[in-house]
């Protein structure tokens, strides 16, 4: 099935090097700051009333994590201690309308609070695909200023996506991966990629830089291609509820520890697959709450504990800000 976001992807990829006479009218129109950029989101999907202003459909749910030995061997954090700790979850739709069809292509969250010994929290906002939609604010800003709809037709303009595209090919691996991916059949059945690389000191002070993504201990699940068009448009809060009233949905926490030269400040380039990879432990969603248990929490990732912090990509301090801002304008209106 493709959605109006899918159309637009598959209209970029089709115009991705083609384009080029257009590029000047991908360029932002000033410098991206938090506020344009929810300004941008807003100018895409809309203002609705107590929503997120991304990943507006979404499911609160609760759990443990429980961190390793081979965890603490990276970090000296205490969420890898080996002992338990409480973690309240959201799991959503990518984009912020919360009346998005959920058997479309697109990307799926899962953000995370951990909360930690002595008062310390972990914020995190992990996305469904390896990489993040641009490589720099301004770039995002540039993808959110190219998808806001006509208002004479109300329809996205494709010259202005491929322009856009045609500008930042960083654009182009999620934008891929999207168009190639299936549509997951359950938010407990798909990876989760932080995207962006932090730095992990241990508790001897060896430091090194690593992403994160969480793996589905049952592996992952998605819906057969010819079956989507026929697919309910409104399933995966109810199926994860009932499939955690089951049994534990469980995510092994995997580490993907960085080499020099690697990148660490552009979260559209993935890191060699042969880069070492340490499982530093085991999140367990053990059930379905209400939007009460995570509606005020806004997902910072740059919210760290002691032993991890960010890298100097720059999309985390323009997301950190982004999402202050989303939250005081759906706390307000």
């Amino acid at each position: 099935m493709k959605t109006a976001l899918g159309l637009s992807v598959v209209a970029a990829l089709a115009a991705l090097g083609t384009q080029s006479a257009f590029a000047q009218n991908a360029i932002p129109s000033e410098p991206a700051n938090a506020v344009n950029l929810v300004d941008g989101l807003e100018g895409v999907f809309g203002t609705h009333a107590g929503s997120r202003r991304s990943g507006a459909r979404g499911v609160c749910a609760a759990g443990t994590f429980t961190g390793n030995k081979a965890g603490a061997a990276v970090s000296k954090a205490s969420a890898f201690s080996g002992k338990p700790v409480p973690v309240t979850l959201r799991f959503s739709v990518g984009g912020g309308n919360p009346n998005a069809p959920e058997n479309g292509k697109g990307v799926r969250g899962l953000a995370a609070q951990f909360d930690l010994p002595n008062g310390e929290q972990w914020l995190m906002a992990n996305i469904s695909a390896p990489f993040f939609t641009a490589a720099t604010p301004d770039g995002f800003l540039a993808f959110l200023e190219a998808r806001k709809p006509d208002p004479a037709t109300k329809k996205m303009d494709p010259a202005k996506i491929a322009a856009a595209a045609a500008k930042y090919p960083d654009f182009k691996p999620q934008m891929e991966w999207v168009a190639k991916t299936g549509v997951p059949a359950s938010y407990g059945a798909v990876n989760y990629w932080s995207t962006h690389a932090f730095k992990f000191t241990n508790a001897a002070g060896k430091t090194q830089f690593a992403k994160w993504m969480f793996v589905p201990a049952g592996g992952q699940e998605f819906i057969a291609e010819e079956k989507l068009a026929n697919h309910a448009k409104v399933f995966l809060a109810d199926e994860l509820k009932g499939r955690v009233s089951q049994i534990p949905v469980e995510f092994d926490m995997v580490l993907q520890l960085g080499q020099a030269g690697d990148p660490t400040d552009n979260a559209t380039v993935a890191w060699p697959d042969d880069r070492k990879k340490v499982v530093a432990g085991r999140l367990k969603v053990t059930s379905v709450t209400d939007t009460a248990s995570c509606d005020g929490i806004n997902f910072n990732p740059l919210i760290l504990p002691t032993g991890i912090e960010g890298s100097d990509d720059p999309l985390l301090a323009a997301r950190a800000g982004s999402y202050a801002v989303s939250q005081a304008r759906r706390l307000s209106k």
